[in-house]
């Protein structure tokens, strides 16, 4: 392990060809929007010197990126999930309901732009709100670190890969349709 100059995350936007994001160990993000011949850097309002762990493109908006960092290297063990809806100019922390533990990675839901999902050191969190809030999954999956969270995008499945504890598969789709107009009736019936 060599530290610092290390790419440890890339992500290309679906919405469009040539738009791709690069994060580093030494907690940089770089930013690219015609295919790599210029290159800026978009880490000046990220977590200095954390790890970033995770970069993914949002499938539903060309500018909108989501990072999350990771400090336990340096004995931080505060949460780091940050948004940036204008190609990484600007960013918004993305934390609260989260608990003080590092933060592994994120994925955005394929077809519920709402819906966030987050691995920890100690599990999984899922947001829906497209980050505002968190809520832990619990139901049988252990207080284990979560390396790496994937979503079936036609079955809704959410797939959990745990370091030492194997791989979990839980049903998400349900949450596909909780949206915020369902939680502000007084009775809905799903599907």
């Amino acid at each position: 392990d060599v530290p610092f100059g290390t790419i440890t995350s890339i992500a290309e936007s679906p919405k469009k060809f040539g738009v791709i994001f690069v994060g580093t160990d030494e907690g940089k993000l770089w930013g690219t929007r015609d295919g790599g011949v210029v290159w800026s850097d978009l880490s000046a309002a990220l977590a200095k010197d954390r790890w970033v762990t995770r970069v993914v493109a949002s499938a539903f908006d060309e500018g909108t990126v989501y990072v999350t960092q990771n400090g336990y290297r340096n004995d931080d063990f505060a949460p780091y999930v940050w948004r940036s809806t204008d190609y990484g100019l600007s960013w918004k922390s993305l934390t609260d309901g989260l608990p003080a533990e590092p933060v592994n990675t994120l994925r955005e839901d394929s077809k519920a732009d709402h819906l966030l999902y987050v691995g920890t050191d100690h599990g999984v969190f899922v947001s829906l709100d497209k980050g505002e809030h968190w809520t832990a999954l619990t139901g049988g999956l252990p207080k284990v670190p979560v390396h790496d969270l994937q979503v079936h995008p036609r079955e809704g499945d959410l797939v959990v890969a745990t370091h030492g504890r194997s791989v979990f598969v839980a049903d998400a789709s349900p949450l596909r349709a909780l949206t915020k107009a369902v939680q502000e009736k007084a009775l809905h019936a799903f599907a």
